[in-house]
């Protein structure tokens, strides 16, 4: 049973409001991290959908990673031992959110079968909502980058 904290709630409330999953869980972050709200939007607009509905990585993992990035990213484009620790800390987060999920594929997680999707977004209807894993998915992984980042 997963533990909801402040960031979930904030982050679940958001996807609620119409958000797509990466939005919603960067911004639950975006006054931790100094961002003001229309900017963390936008940068975490593409995210959407497994990257613009592609269904490629999911926008939760991928705010997840925007969101490490921010908090303990690396400048220097040639130290390999920063940028090492830095892509472990990544690969953790994805280990972690993988074994809540099995994978941190969009289409896996929702079990499409499409290579890439349309780029028209679904209307958000409450039957859109029940048929989707997304808000459980939202929620851990907000949990997951809050208690990486404390």
């Amino acid at each position: 049973m997963s533990m909801e904290n402040k960031y979930s709630k904030k982050a679940v409330k958001l996807f609620k409001e119409g958000y797509n999953c990466a939005q919603s869980v960067f911004c639950a972050f975006s006054d931790d991290l100094g961002i003001d709200t229309e900017t963390a939007l936008k940068l975490s607009s593409s995210f959407g959908g497994g990257m613009g509905r592609l269904r490629e990585v999911c926008g939760a993992v991928s705010a997840m990673f925007m969101i490490a990035g921010l908090k303990y990213g690396y400048t220097t484009p040639n130290n390999d031992e920063i940028k090492g620790k830095h892509y472990a800390r990544i690969q953790q987060l994805a280990k972690e959110f993988e074994n809540k999920h099995g994978t941190i594929i969009c289409r896996e997680l929702l079990g499409l079968n499409v290579e890439h999707d349309a780029p028209k977004p679904e209307k958000r209807t409450e039957q859109y909502y029940k048929d989707r894993p997304c808000e459980g998915i939202i929620r851990d992984a907000a949990e997951i980058i809050s208690k990486n980042i404390s």
